[in-house]
């Protein structure tokens, strides 16, 4: 009797060990991408809060493991809010392609009211490992003084064929990196336009 008594505690020690000796969570984050400064500028931009899907809109990475099926992958995770992210890094990337500092996330950080405005809504953000990362998001720009405003969208899928969650990340900032080249293609065409 003592024996199984023993043996029963030894068994659920070891599952309570088990349990407690989870593998950590990872963490990543989406990056700027270099590219060949611009000339500098005076223009000031506030990129507003990005609406993504609420879908993705959690901290575990969201990863397709079929045409109809996705996995919360909770031990892989954004390091932040990914639509506060996603804001951040179109902001960073639009300082080097407009040749301007004077790029926030928030109108609020800027001295003085910005010339332009930038309204992202993110209508997929798909990750799919070993595969690709797809970004389809409708953007606006809007000039201050006047109003006038283009509005486009970009639909980019970069591959990701490394079976990693580092490789999705990479190519999700590659994807933004696109996203941020046509909203710096759409402010010059107004720039240009408004003189």
């Amino acid at each position: 009797m003592r024996w199984s008594v023993a043996l029963a505690a030894l068994w659920a020690l070891l599952v309570f060990a088990t349990g407690c000796a989870s593998k950590p969570s990872r963490f990543y984050t989406l990056s700027a991408t270099p590219t060949t400064p611009a000339p500098p500028s005076t223009l000031s931009v506030a990129v507003s809060p990005v609406s993504i899907p609420a879908a993705v809109d959690r901290p575990q990475m969201v990863v397709a493991v079929g045409p109809n099926q996705v996995r919360l992958d909770e031990f892989n995770r954004w390091d932040g809010p990914l639509a506060n992210t996603i804001a951040r890094v179109v902001a960073e990337n639009l300082v080097a392609r407009l040749g301007t500092p004077r790029v926030a996330v928030s109108a609020q950080t800027l001295s003085t009211a910005p010339d332009y405005r930038v309204a992202i809504e993110v209508q997929r953000f798909d990750s799919a490992l070993g595969e690709a990362a797809t970004l389809d998001a409708v953007w606006t720009v809007s000039r201050t003084k006047d109003g006038k405003a283009q509005t486009g969208r970009t639909t980019v899928r970069e591959a990701a064929p490394e079976r990693s969650h580092d490789a999705l990340a990479a190519a999700h900032s590659r994807a933004l990196a696109r996203l941020s080249q046509d909203i710096a293609d759409a402010l010059r065409a107004l720039e240009g336009g408004g003189r």
